[in-house]
């Protein structure tokens, strides 16, 4: 780890690695992420891919939407999976 000092903030990397962690870790203790616009779009998008009429009862779609996501997640879980097993 390097002790060199960055100019003009008088800080190493690893105190600024640390007050980042500080700002993030104090946002999310706060509730606030900048995740929920992103979150929203997400949402919109598997409920435009699966019911793009709007012909379903919310319920069901919501449903299904929620079932999308699982699925989507799963998929990265098993990607990511893949490619950590190939780093080893």
């Amino acid at each position: 780890m390097t002790t060199a000092r960055r100019r003009g903030t008088g800080m190493t990397a690893a105190e600024r690695r640390l007050r980042a962690r500080i700002g993030a870790l104090a946002r999310h203790s706060q509730g606030r992420t900048n995740t929920a616009p992103a979150r929203a779009a997400f949402l919109k998008l598997l409920e435009d891919r699966i019911d793009p009429n709007r012909e379903l009862p919310d319920a069901e779609r919501q449903r299904r939407v929620l079932a999308a996501r699982r699925e989507h997640m799963s998929r990265m879980a098993l990607k990511s999976a893949a490619v950590r097993r190939r780093r080893r």
